[in-house]
């Protein structure tokens, strides 16, 4: 592949991974995985190594609607001829076991929700040897400019279309949002005297917030992914395309005319 640069040996592969389930519609009832999608990436550069979704057959059919109230499509039909969970468990174990786990607020779903598979065909589950979680991140570094947090609102804000809400799209999807918010962070710490606050307004906008972002284990929640939260946002939504083009210009005045690529090509640093 032209420009790709193999990962230094010994550095851990990121693996980030989405998952689609079931919505529990009654106390008691647990979230079945209907969908796992993953991409595996190398950490010096983001190139995608590999890739794997698969449509996931649960136990007891009917938990799965038979016309989709959601924008995934996922119905009884979709994953009724699907492999159970059992049959493609090898192939997610080998892809997250030992990696670095990347994605959005898989801390409080997504990994509680891959331990409880495992549980339930009597497998030890994978074991990650760190976690990127998105959410905790970008609510950390970006988040008073992207209103709620949920991957629908950042993909929003970027201009990156609408979330499909299907596990390797949503993935690839989040990657691009990183790429994205990371790329005007590492600009802003270019020149922070300059660009810092240069896209408030005095508009608005309240959510509502959680706490522990950022740790590292996997958390229990009981609703399904993206919650939303408290804070006050002092920015409006405008195009990255805009953004960028202005703060080329700053950028290209202020060091001597640098290229721009030379610049973004290591933006993604910033959100170590």
């Amino acid at each position: 592949m032209e420009g790709f640069i193999p990962c230094q040996e010994g550095s851990a592969e990121i693996v980030f991974f989405d998952i689609e389930t079931t919505v529990p519609n009654r106390t008691g009832q647990r979230f079945c995985v209907l969908e796992f999608g993953a991409i595996v990436v190398c950490p010096r550069n983001l190139v995608e190594l590999e890739s794997y979704s698969t449509l996931i057959k649960p136990k007891d059919l009917s938990v799965v609607a038979l016309r989709s109230g959601r924008s995934d499509g996922i119905t009884r039909d979709a994953v009724a001829n699907a492999p159970g969970f059992e049959e493609v468990s090898d192939k997610i174990f080998n892809l997250l076991n030992g990696r670095v786990w990347g994605g959005h607020n898989i801390q409080r779903f997504d990994c509680v929700r891959i331990k409880e598979a495992f549980a339930d065909i009597g497998r030890p589950p994978p074991v990650p040897v760190g976690i990127i979680d998105s959410l905790g991140v970008l609510t950390e570094k970006f988040g008073k400019r992207a209103g709620n947090m949920k991957m629908a609102s950042l993909a929003t804000y970027f201009g990156l279309g609408k979330q499909k809400h299907r596990s390797l799209d949503d993935v690839r999807m989040n990657l691009e949002v990183l790429k994205h918010c990371a790329t005007v962070l590492f600009l802003e710490s270019s020149l922070p005297s300059i660009l810092n606050g240069s896209w408030h307004s005095p508009s608005t906008i309240t959510t509502r917030s959680r706490s522990s972002a950022g740790k590292l284990t996997c958390k229990e929640e009981t609703s399904r992914k993206s919650p939303t939260y408290q804070r006050t946002v002092p920015y409006t939504r405008e195009s990255l395309g805009k953004m960028t083009e202005r703060v080329k210009n700053i950028l290209c005045k202020a060091q001597g005319s640098q290229p721009i690529n030379s610049l973004l090509k290591h933006s993604h640093s910033v959100l170590r």
